[in-house]
């Protein structure tokens, strides 16, 4: 139903920030819970940050709580991740997603988009 692409990822020194984009397409945009996820080599996928739309809540992983920030414009049809003051474990693929609900586990999200490459290294 939504189809979503990520863009914004790159290489950044430690310390540096980034902000992703995920543009969707469909008619129900606003009536999902947005999320980014991330996954890096070698290891499982894992939570960053999810937020939903009128009401607005956010909920983020404690590993980026004080340096991400999600937000969305549903008149744009965009969700985004404002990274800052990150960190070379932060360096992973960087998924957006959609959700019925603002689920922390990735398996409730029923679309993704294709991914973006975050890079932190000096």
């Amino acid at each position: 139903q939504v189809q979503l692409v990520e863009s914004g990822g790159g290489l950044v020194q430690p310390g540096g920030s980034l902000r992703l984009s995920c543009v969707a397409s469909g008619r129900a945009f606003s009536s999902y819970a947005m999320g980014w996820f991330r996954q890096a080599p070698g290891k499982e996928r894992e939570f960053v940050a999810t937020s939903t739309w009128n009401p607005t809540f956010t909920t983020y992983a404690d590993s980026v709580k004080g340096r991400f920030t999600i937000s969305r414009d549903n008149a744009k049809n965009t969700v985004y991740l404002q990274m800052n003051s990150l960190k070379p474990e932060d360096t992973a693929v960087y998924y957006c997603a959609a959700s019925p609900g603002p689920y922390t586990d990735g398996k409730y999200y029923i679309h993704w988009g294709q991914g973006t490459q975050v890079t932190v290294s000096s």
